[in-house]
C-alpha cells in the first residue's frame, strides 16, 4: 500500500484521470472521496471519456440514478457510481456493484457509504486548497506512488495535456503508454526495474551507428521513466500480415541489418552471453517444463552442461557481436526505405553472430518458411564470409538453447505469473526445437530430450490447469 500527494487544477486532474484510464484494468476500483464540489465527477468524466476515445459519450453525474454504465471500444465495462443518496448499504445488492467489481472498472463516489471497502482499490481523496482553483489529491493504494510520479514526469516533460493510451507490452514488468496531442506522438516507457540507463546506452550506440533506435525526448532515470520517439504501428509482423508479398524483402532487410550491425565493435557496457550463461539460462526449461508435463526431471538435468560443452566446441571460436536478443517481427518497425525501427533492446548482449538471426528466423509468435530461413542464412554467410558449416552448427545450437529457454519461460509465465496466453505458441517453438536438434552436431542434446513429452493439446491443457490465478 502506497500513498502519494499531488496539487492539481482542473486540467491536471483530468490529465491524472487520463493516465489512470490507460493504466487500470478490468477488476480494479477507484474510490473517489471528497466533499461536494471537490471534482470527483470531473475526474470520473475525464476517465470515462479517455477510455472511450473517439466513441466518447456524454458522462452525466449519476447522483439520481446512483449508477451509470459505459463500454469502451475493447469491451471493458465501466461503472460510475454516486452513492451520495444511498440510505442503506443493503441497497447496493440491487445495484449489482459488488458483482461488477470483479470484471468491470468501477469509479465510486462517496465510498464511505459502502459497507466494506473493496480489496485492492485505489482511493483518490480530493480536498480543496486555499486557492479555489486548486485541489489537494491524495492517492492511496497499489501503485499509487508510481502513478503520481508518472503524472509529475509528464508535467515536467510538457505533456500533461496529452492523450494517453496503453501499448502492448512484453512479458516483463515494463509498461508502455502512447501519448498523442499537440506535442506529437511519443511513447512513455515505465520500467520500475530501473533498466533505463542501459536502454539509453544501447540507444545512443545504435543511433551513433545510423540504426533506427528512437530519439529520447525526456528522462527520469531515478524513477525509471523515459519519453521516446513513437516509431509508429507498422510492426514487421503486421506489415507482412497485410501484404505477404513483402515477406522475403523484409527478411532480407533484416539480414542485411544484422550484417551491418555486426561490423561495429561490441560496446564495453553489454554483458557476455557465453557458454556458461547460455547454460544457466537454459536451466529455465529444466526448472519448469519437465515437472509441468509430468516428466522425470532427473532425466533432463544434464541439458545445461551439454549446452555449455557444445558451445565450447561449436561457437566459442567466433568473435562475439552485439545481439539485441528480443529481435523478432514484433520488435521491428517497418519504415519503408528508412532504417528498420528498433524497440525492446535494453537487454542487448555480446554473443555469437548467429543469435539474432535465430531470434528473427525462428520466431515463437509466427511462422517463417524453412526455405526463407535457409536463404537468409546463406545471405548472411555470403556477406560476412564466415565458415558455413561451423556457422550452421552454432546456429542450430543457439536455436535449440533459445527454444528450450522459451518453453521454460512460457510455462513459468503460466504457472507462476498467471499468464497462460503464451502456451498457444508452444507447439511452434517445439517444432523449431526439433528442427535444430536434427543437426548432426547436436546429437548429444537430442539424445537427452528424446523422451521429453511434446506440448500436445493434452499436455498444454495439463499446464493450463496449473496456471496461477
Amino acid at each position: 500500500m502506497t500513498t502519494a500527494h499531488l496539487i492539481t487544477d482542473e486540467t491536471t486532474t483530468a490529465a491524472l484521470a487520463r493516465l489512470m484510464a490507460a493504466i487500470l484494468r478490468p477488476g480494479q476500483t477507484v474510490l473517489l472521496d471528497g466533499p461536494v464540489g471537490a471534482g470527483k465527477t470531473h475526474f470520473a468524466r475525464a476517465f470515462i471519456r479517455a477510455r472511450q476515445g473517439d466513441q466518447a459519450e456524454d458522462v452525466p453525474s449519476p447522483t439520481f440514478t446512483l449508477v451509470q454504465t459505459y463500454d469502451d471500444p475493447i469491451g471493458t465495462e465501466i461503472w460510475h457510481a454516486d452513492l451520495y443518496r444511498l440510505t442503506d448499504p443493503s441497497e447496493l445488492d440491487e445495484l449489482g456493484l459488488d458483482e461488477a467489481q470483479e470484471s468491470a472498472i468501477c469509479l465510486i463516489e462517496w465510498p464511505d457509504r459502502l459497507e466494506r471497502m473493496p480489496e485492492g482499490a485505489i482511493t483518490l481523496s480530493i480536498a480543496p486548497c486555499e486557492d479555489p482553483a486548486l485541489r489537494d489529491i491524495t492517492l492511496i493504494g497499489p501503485g499509487a506512488e508510481r502513478i503520481a510520479r508518472m503524472a509529475r514526469f509528464l508535467w515536467d516533460a510538457g505533456r500533461i495535456e496529452a492523450s494517453v493510451a496503453p501499448l502492448a507490452g512484453d512479458a516483463s514488468a515494463r509498461r508502455f503508454l502512447r501519448l498523442g496531442g499537440a506535442g506529437g506522438p511519443a511513447v512513455v516507457m515505465d520500467d520500475p526495474a530501473g533498466d533505463c540507463r542501459q536502454f539509453l546506452r544501447v540507444t545512443q550506440w545504435l543511433r551513433d551507428g545510423g540504426f533506427g533506435a528512437p530519439k529520447v525526448l525526456a528522462q527520469d532515470l531515478q524513477a525509471g521513466f523515459l519519453l521516446v520517439q513513437d516509431l509508429g504501428d507498422d510492426l514487421v509482423a503486421r506489415v507482412i500480415a497485410r501484404d505477404p508479398s513483402l515477406t522475403a524483402p523484409i527478411y532480407q532487410r533484416i539480414t542485411d541489418f544484422l550484417v551491418a550491425l555486426h561490423q561495429r565493435p561490441v560496446p564495453d557496457f553489454v554483458p557476455a552471453l557465453d557458454g556458461p550463461e547460455l547454460a544457466r539460462q537454459v536451466g529455465l526449461f529444466d526448472d519448469f517444463y519437465p515437472q509441468a508435463v509430468g516428466h522425470d526431471r532427473a532425466a533432463s538435468a544434464q541439458i545445461a552442461q551439454t549446452v555449455a560443452a557444445l558451445h565450447l566446441r561449436l561457437a566459442a571460436d567466433v568473435a562475439p557481436v552485439l545481439a539485441l536478443r528480443d529481435f523478432h517481427a514484433e520488435n521491428l518497425i517497418w519504415q519503408g526505405a528508412a532504417p528498420l525501427g528498433l524497440i525492446d533492446y535494453q537487454d542487448a548482449v555480446a554473443c555469437h553472430p548467429a543469435y539474432d538471426l535465430v531470434s528473427a528466423l525462428q520466431d515463437a509468435r509466427r511462422d517463417v518458411d524453412a526455405d526463407l530461413e535457409r536463404a537468409c542464412i546463406d545471405r548472411y554467410l555470403a556477406a560476412t564470409g564466415l565458415p558455413a558449416d561451423g556457422f550452421r552448427a552454432a546456429y542450430a545450437l543457439l536455436g535449440a538453447q533459445r527454444n528450450l529457454r522459451i518453453l521454460g519461460i512460457f510455462v513459468r509465465l503460466c504457472i507462476r505469473d498467471g499468464k497462460p496466453r503464451y502456451l498457444d505458441f508452444m507447439p511452434r517453438v517445439w517444432a523449431l526445437l526439433q528442427r535444430d536438434l536434427a543437426h548432426p552436431a547436436l546429437r548429444p542434446l537430442a539424445d537427452l530430450l528424446r523422451d521429453m513429452p511434446a506440448p500436445t493439446p493434452e499436455t498444454i491443457e495439463r499446464i493450463r490447469r496449473q496456471c496461477a490465478h
